[in-house]
């Protein structure tokens, strides 16, 4: 396997290159797609398109088992050297560039496992609705095992390690509206000051508390207030919020709590203040036999000193969509150390390579080891 990866470099660094160089934002990657979608027929995979998104679904082999590898393929809108443009920097070029490097292993190997492998590029991870889509679309409805990549900075794992899980934290995102009446700058007992309400949310929020053992976290990460004029108190206001906890089942309760304490703030203000659930992702739900299978893929490829611990992070992925929307499916993503530079999402962000070869083989490793354990299963219970 090591000696078709250093025979195929080239073609999977022009095949990264390619990507890098042509991000495209949430639901508009058309070019990628076609990329893709020319790829994967290029070595004959059946090949499935949407009409009404973008994002792409191939396969080789037939029948079952399937086991299916997901790669988001969307990139960020963010500024670059002072241009707004799309960028790839949350690693999106990398895990598209790995799933294609394994079905080139595939194709160059002499012999596979009887079944199906599938290859999902999904659109609009960082919309946090891309997966939800697919799961719609029935990408995952027949998949016994899937697995997924992401590339992690220097913080969660050292260049050259992995880790078999990326244990990723619920996330809800809320618009809130503060509705009053503006005042002039004299007469503050007229009308209430939206940003002291505001601010008074901010004070109020961090004294909310759930079992101290579970990590959770609220912040308000937008307010926006008054106009071009210093002379009046602004009556309304606009405020993000965003929750983070570590299981699924919490997350209700710290909504609850954090309308309850809002409402308190509106009754003693007198003012209105709505609240909009615009985006969840939810809590990684991991299976203990994929995550079995990437661990000895991580061994097998890297050594038993490389391989590390599940990655805890408040971070969020629309990744464990498919797990939360078909819950029979056994699912974990590789989390992958690659040198990466300053953080994930920075508009400069830079990682080694080499670490896509490494990927490419693990994922490899656990697609065969995935479909030959069902194979086994298949013939016992015969």
């Amino acid at each position: 396997m090591k000696e078709i990866i250093e025979d195929s470099k080239k073609e999977i660094i022009e095949i990264f290159n390619q990507l890098h160089n042509n991000p495209e934002i949430s639901w508009h990657e058309y070019e990628t797609t076609e990329f893709l979608k020319n790829y994967l027929e290029r070595y004959e995979c059946k090949v499935t398109t949407f009409d009404d998104c973008t994002g792409v679904v191939g396969e080789i082999g037939e029948g079952s088992p399937v086991v299916a590898i997901r790669a988001d393929i969307d990139g960020l809108l963010q500024e670059v050297d002072g241009v707004v443009r799309a960028n790839h920097s949350c690693g999106h070029d990398a895990h598209m560039t790995m799933v294609l490097g394994v079905l080139l292993l595939f194709k160059k190997m002499s012999t596979i496992p009887r079944g199906t492998l599938r290859f999902i590029f999904q659109p609009a991870e960082e919309k946090g609705t891309g997966a939800l889509k697919m799961v719609e679309k029935g990408v995952v409805d027949n998949v016994d095992y899937l697995f997924g990549v992401l590339l992690r900075s220097e913080e969660d794992i050292k260049n050259g390690e992995a880790s078999p899980s990326v244990i990723h934290s619920a996330s809800r995102f809320i618009e809130g509206k503060i509705r009053g009446a503006d005042a002039h700058g004299s007469r503050p007992h007229i009308s209430p000051n939206a940003i002291e309400v505001a601010s008074t949310i901010i004070q109020a929020l961090s004294h909310i508390r759930i079992d101290p053992m579970i990590p959770h976290s609220i912040k308000m990460t937008k307010i926006e207030a008054g106009g071009n004029s210093p002379n009046i108190i602004p009556g309304n206001a606009s405020f993000s919020l965003d929750l983070r906890v570590q299981k699924n089942r919490d997350m209700d309760l710290l909504t609850k709590k954090v309308k309850h304490v809002i409402e308190n703030i509106a009754r003693v203000y007198n003012v209105e203040i709505s609240l909009n659930i615009t985006g969840n992702l939810p809590a990684a739900e991991v299976d203990s036999d994929a995550e079995q299978i990437i661990q000895d893929a991580i061994i097998d490829t890297l050594d038993q000193d490389k391989l590390k611990s599940p990655i805890i992070t408040p971070k969020g992925e629309d990744f464990h969509y498919y797990t939360l929307k078909r819950p029979y499916l056994k699912a974990t993503v590789l989390g992958l150390g690659c040198g990466l530079k300053p953080d994930l999402h920075h508009p400069n962000m830079t990682f080694d390579k080499e670490a896509i070869f490494s990927g490419i083989e693990i994922l490899t490793r656990a697609a065969i080891t995935a479909l030959s354990r069902l194979n086994s299963l298949s013939t016992i219970n015969r």
